[in-house]
């Protein structure tokens, strides 16, 4: 059974005793400020980090440029000529390695496909279009759609 106490007084050197009610006092203005920084986005940083926007692609107008990393990163290639029936001059096409993204700066719609002589097609990017790729083919001819 509880008895009733007298209220501790604080004087320097003293130490007081902590009690059920100050107890919770303590763990309910901590939770409510730990509440408050989260919800102003103070608090430790997520585990999820969101992705860093993609950079503008390198690509010059007038051209079709193909990356070996995603987010035009890596090796690129670029073309002028509207139409390519074998891309083999592309290093990283050459050295068997995939496509990742692509940016299309011409003024027409660009078909791309897997196999030489516009065999296979695989997809296409708009005029001024740009993204990435699955990155599971390679991109081996392209021409005007």
């Amino acid at each position: 059974m509880d008895t009733f106490r007298e209220p501790q007084r604080w004087a320097p050197g003293r130490r007081l005793e902590r009690t059920s009610f100050m107890r919770t006092s303590l763990t309910t203005l901590v939770m409510a400020s730990v509440t408050g920084l989260a919800a102003i986005g103070l608090a430790a940083p997520s585990a999820v980090a969101a992705a860093p926007a993609p950079m503008a692609p390198n690509c010059d107008t007038g051209y079709f440029c193909l990356f070996s990393g995603a987010n035009y990163t890596g090796e690129r290639c670029i073309w002028a000529t509207a139409s390519i029936p074998d891309t083999i001059g592309c290093s990283f096409i050459r050295a068997q390695r995939n496509v990742l993204s692509v940016a299309n700066s011409t003024g027409h719609r660009k078909q791309y496909y897997t196999g030489r002589s516009y065999e296979g097609r695989i997809g296409s990017t708009p005029a001024g279009g740009h993204g990435n790729l699955a990155g599971t083919y390679q991109i081996r001819s392209f021409r005007p759609q």
